[in-house]
């Protein structure tokens, strides 16, 4: 029971009951209910499977995908995503074995990666079955690749097309794109995008930008978006896929998240939204994290859609407004002592909450800062400022980040603080986040004021919620 009296620990965060959480893999909306995949080392090696109604509250279901022994994927099953199939649910995903220095094809660790279909027939997809070998067995030939995982793919006629994680040495991350007529058996095209080495050695070619982890391509309105995570973050660029061409040609990028969150794949739901779930990372000591007996959590999920300026945005799903509870809203304080006056009655308890802060970006400057129990001169778990020197203009500092604003017409910005335990997801003007972690001292007060600083006049408004957990003890749901 540990666990279930942890305060760092999230309440309305998808997360195992016990042990790590790691990359999502293969999202899916399937018949009625969600379904998230992800790694993990709870109760075994493999998929770890979960499932909701209302991407609110999960139950989860036994391991899906595990390794098979002395076979293609013995040594792990790596990240994947939904194939597209009209008769049975399938995924795509990374089988990896030992091998010889000479075969590997991740650099330096003796690994081979291959590509890998498994299907279901279960209609709460409880139980896969591997193929008897992989679809793609070996990267293409040439240049020197530095991975070779982590496949998308989608279908366009009588057309499936795959996307691999990769890179090539001293040259950049990239995907290599596939194309089949079958879903089994795949030609080799040409790199559907590609980037650019940073000019550093690692023996991991991610921190150098020589090889892209985690990729997701897919239609958005009217353009096409590709996600990939390198260089220590997550990025996305917006732009057009040529389908004579088979390439995709950016014309805008930015990052995904500035803070501690990485590997995020995508979905349709049943409304046709295009929503992300990405892999919250622990910031603290391995020491710390196997005393604490977890690790990481599953973002919330965010829908994503493109602005008229053809900028990736992103929003917490309207499903999480049915945990708010005790809401107080403020608008039009006389000045900033009655303005904190009447936010010290909006208390968040238990760590469990949510902040929205709307501002004027201008010549006023302002700033909110999240404290721990009662005393004012507490420490904040998070400030925010803004100024209007603030170099480049039109940003605003959270915490030792500096992330750029993109107010509105009037020219107001809205910053919306997700509190889970340990964990603050920032959506800033939908535009940008920041996801943040913070371990403060467990015997700390379990309550959460915001206090505004600065000029009363640059604050449109200021709303403090509190969110209700998903379970009573801060495990989830048992496994059924």
């Amino acid at each position: 029971m540990r666990l279930a009296h942890d305060p760092l620990r999230p309440q309305y965060h998808l997360l195992p009951q016990a042990g790590s959480l790691g990359d999502p893999c293969a999202p899916r909306f399937y018949r009625g209910q969600h379904h998230a995949f992800f790694h993990g080392n709870f109760g075994g090696r493999g998929w770890h499977h979960a499932i909701s109604s209302d991407l609110v509250h999960w139950r989860h279901l036994p391991i899906a995908l595990s390794p098979t022994e002395n076979s293609y994927d013995s040594y792990g099953t790596f990240t994947g995503s939904v194939l597209p199939d009209d008769d049975a649910a399938s995924i795509i995903y990374t089988g990896v074995t030992k091998v010889p220095r000479e075969q590997e094809t991740i650099r330096n660790e003796g690994l081979k990666e291959v590509q890998c279909v498994a299907t279901s027939n279960d209609p709460e997809l409880r139980t896969w079955q591997q193929l008897d070998k992989p679809i793609i067995e070996a990267p293409p030939t040439g240049k020197k690749i530095t991975g070779f995982r982590d496949p998308f793919s989608w279908k366009e006629g009588d057309i499936w097309y795959v996307g691999v994680g990769s890179g090539f040495e001293h040259e950049g991350g990239a995907v290599l794109l596939y194309r089949s007529k079958d879903a089994r058996h795949w030609e080799y095209l040409h790199p559907l995008a590609q980037g650019k080495w940073n000019g550093k050695i690692f023996s991991n070619p991610v921190p150098s930008g020589e090889m892209w982890e985690c990729p997701d391509f897919f239609a958005l309105g009217k353009k096409h978006v590709l996600l990939y995570s390198t260089e220590n973050e997550t990025r996305w660029e917006v732009g057009t896929f040529d389908r004579q061409e088979l390439r995709f040609h950016s014309e805008s990028k930015g990052k995904l998240d500035h803070g501690a969150f990485y590997a995020p794949k995508s979905m349709v739901d049943g409304g046709g939204r295009r929503i992300l779930f990405g892999w919250i990372q622990e910031t603290r000591s391995q020491e710390e994290i196997k005393a604490a007996g977890w690790a990481g959590a599953m973002s919330l999920p965010r829908v994503l859609t493109i602005s008229s300026g053809n900028e990736l945005q992103m929003e917490v799903a309207s499903e999480l407004a049915k945990l708010r509870e005790d809401t107080v809203a403020i608008t039009h304080a006389k000045n900033l002592n009655e303005l904190n006056n009447r936010l010290a009655k909006a208390i968040i308890r238990n760590r469990s909450g949510e902040v929205s802060c709307s501002f004027k970006v201008g010549d006023r400057s302002c700033g909110l800062e999240l404290r721990i129990g009662p005393t004012s001169d507490s420490k904040p778990m998070l400030a925010l400022s803004y100024a209007s020197n603030h170099a480049p203009p039109d940003s605003i500092m959270i915490g030792d980040k500096t992330v750029p604003l993109h107010p509105n017409r009037e020219k107001v910005s809205n910053i919306r603080i997700w509190i889970d335990g340990s964990i603050m997801e920032v959506f800033i003007d939908s535009s940008q986040v920041l996801t943040v972690r913070n371990y403060f001292d467990a015997g700390q007060s379990p309550e959460i004021r915001a206090v505004c600083l600065g000029d009363v006049e640059a604050f449109r408004g200021l709303t403090v919620a509190n969110m209700m957990p998903i379970s009573q003890d801060r495990l989830t749901t048992s496994i059924a």
